[in-house]
């Protein structure tokens, strides 16, 4: 018998690529602990009714071994997400994440005469900073700022050779793991488990790592994540978007819509399996600009507020070089910002949920993790 299991399959992304497995006439079943965070009412509306699901922990052995029944593929999105969240509730999100995965591969590779292949949820998040070019030095992969810089507000970072600025670059597969967060050493554990035991049981892994993802059916309650949705329910709310540091970031920002095309690619790609394939546009914008694009979606003039502060963890620049997933998903994203961001705008302005950002940021900042 064959079928999709979507762990996460309730949450943002999962649910969408829900609805796009069912439109293929797919068995589809969702194994979901609808988290409160994500999900402050229960089951939501938009999970469909014509998958199972199957609510429950990834951590409970019995549960997965349930959800895995009769199925021959596993998209692996469920977790918990949020660096800032993840900084204050690390054994959470390394329960979670680490120990969730390591349960459900356990349960696959005791299956994999029958699952031809899992495909897991990572992000760019593993890599920490994103990769830049010294002009005398070549091609630097840097680590975390230091405070002192910070303190001073040097943003940029600068060659750790020569101590002289550099260009930011597009950051490949092959580029070092550095995580700056909790959150990003559990998805960088996650997608190490999911290829490492899958290269060792000869099972068909692939680690895809998502950029900053965005779109409706974001999870509006929790304010640690998806930073184009933040601004928008800020922006509604009467509150200018939040901008830490000079706000002049550089991300790149990719549609759920197209996030669910290259996902739904790995499952069945023939050379994606065993590796991590960055998911992205290949397109940059300053945190500044997209704050700015929000407002107008929305009708607005409000002008961020740049705070000057900076959070720990937070990471200068990162935006992908897609080129691997070009060639072996045959992927390029295809929605940009101007189409992208007024569907969100619409979405958030139909949402009636309360805007936390300012509460976030003052229990960040309470436990001395907003400078």
């Amino acid at each position: 018998m064959s079928g999709v299991l979507v762990t996460g399959g309730a949450g943002f992304i999962g649910s969408h690529l829900v609805d796009a497995l069912l439109e293929r006439g797919e068995r589809v079943r969702v194994l979901d602990n609808l988290d409160p965070l994500a999900h402050p009412n229960g089951r939501p509306s938009h999970a469909s009714a014509d998958a199972e699901l199957i609510v429950g922990d990834l951590r409970d052995l019995a549960t997965v071994e349930r959800a895995l029944g009769g199925l021959d593929r596993v998209f692996h999105l469920g977790g918990v997400v949020g660096n800032g969240e993840s900084m204050m509730n690390a054994r959470r999100a390394v329960d979670h994440n680490a120990a969730g995965t390591a349960t459900l591969l356990e349960a696959v590779v005791e299956r994999r005469d029958r699952i031809r292949r899992l495909v897991a949820a990572s992000s760019m998040v593993v890599y920490g900073e994103g990769s830049y070019r010294c002009r005398e030095h070549g091609l630097v992969h840097p680590s975390l700022r230091p405070p002192e810089r910070l303190h001073r507000r040097e943003w940029e970072p600068r060659c750790p050779d020569c101590a002289e600025p550099m260009d930011p670059v597009p950051t490949r597969e092959d580029a070092p793991l550095r995580p700056t967060s909790v959150y990003g050493i559990t998805k960088r554990d996650q997608e190490e488990l999911v290829l490492v035991l899958g290269r060792a049981y000869g099972l068909e892994t692939v680690a895809l790592r998502y950029l900053n993802v965005y779109g409706p059916r974001q999870a509006l309650a929790n304010p640690y994540t998806g930073v184009a949705a933040i601004f928008a329910s800020r922006v509604l709310n009467g509150r200018p978007p939040l901008l830490f540091e000079d706000g002049r970031q550089l991300r790149d920002l990719v549609h759920v819509s197209d996030v669910v095309a290259a996902t739904s690619a790995a499952m069945e790609a023939p050379a994606a399996a065993g590796c991590a394939i960055n998911v992205a546009t290949g397109r940059r914008v300053r945190v500044l600009d997209l704050a700015r694009l929000v407002a107008a979606a929305l009708g607005s003039d409000l002008e961020p507020n740049v705070t000057g502060e900076y959070r720990a963890g937070d990471i200068r620049h990162c935006f992908a070089d897609v080129s691997r997933a070009r060639e072996l998903l045959g992927f390029e994203a295809t929605v940009t910002l101007e189409r992208g961001l007024p569907e969100l705008a619409a979405w958030v302005a139909g949402q009636r949920v309360p805007e936390r950002g300012d509460e976030a940021v003052a229990e960040l900042r309470a436990r001395g993790l907003v400078a």
